[in-house]
């Protein structure tokens, strides 16, 4: 029981209860990921506080009174808990500066709906360690950049920029128009990663863990390609596919 109690304790150290103290910490300038608040409440100051939220860069999710309870450590959380961001997301636009000020060839992440936290940590650590530029994650239907990304990325969170936007298919769009090549990992795709080029500007897009990539970024990709499997287990963790695809990269930039 008590180290049941600790892990709770530990996964809610990102949490920040009631009205005051969330617009406290957005006029501060706090990154706030996700904001909760509670369904059927209706009144102008929590109005006023979502759009705020808003236009911050939060998402802003209508919650059951009920999970607000059960999420509470204090039992006074008002119709209101954020989630607050272990790092302060970046831009489209400060990744591709990254690569320029490096004078290399973009190599972005694209992560399609990664809903485990433990998953995209794990992909934010990778990514940094093989060189990557940056990730880009969509800000619904995502995990975001809380404290148990943080500490499954290792601090890469702390070091390689993190872009969170709402639509994934413009960004690939825009990512394209940069001039950079879209790959999508998927494993029924003809085409495997050791007969792709990955020399050149890249995104690496990662689907789902349960559905893979979705129907829209799928027809956004320049390109699919699938990871060799030999074992009887159809897929790959979307972590561990990740961490293949960007080392294959790495060895085709170092010429090896």
């Amino acid at each position: 029981m008590e180290n049941r109690m600790e892990k709770r304790t530990e996964d809610r150290e990102d949490l920040l209860e009631g009205r005051n103290a969330v617009a406290e910490a957005l006029r501060a300038g706090r990154t706030v990921d996700k904001l909760l608040i509670a369904k059927g409440d209706t009144d102008q100051a929590l109005a006023r506080l979502a759009a705020k939220a808003r236009k911050a860069g939060a998402a802003v999710v209508e919650t059951d009174r009920r999970k607000l309870d059960a999420l509470s450590q204090t039992g006074a959380h008002q119709g209101v808990i954020a989630y607050l961001a272990a790092a302060p997301y970046a831009q489209v636009a400060d990744i591709l500066a990254l690569a320029r000020e490096r004078g290399e060839a973009p190599l972005v992440v694209v992560c399609d709906e990664l809903s485990d936290p433990h998953n995209l940590g794990a992909v934010i650590r990778t990514a940094e360690c093989a060189g990557a530029h940056g990730v880009i994650i969509p800000k619904r239907r995502s995990a975001g950049l809380t404290a148990t990304v943080a500490k499954a990325s290792a601090g890469a969170v702390s070091v390689l920029p993190v872009a969170r936007v709402t639509n994934i298919p413009a960004v690939l769009e825009e990512l394209k128009r940069e001039g950079l090549w879209v790959y999508g990992a998927a494993g029924e795709a003809a085409g495997t990663l050791y007969e792709t080029d990955f020399k050149g500007p890249t995104a690496i897009v990662i689907g789902s863990e349960g559905d893979g990539l979705g129907r829209l970024v799928r027809e956004k990709c320049d390109g699919l390609v699938s990871i060799p499997l030999r074992g009887q287990i159809s897929s790959l963790n979307a972590s561990a596919a990740a961490a293949v695809l960007l080392y294959e990269v790495l060895r085709q930039r170092l010429g090896l």
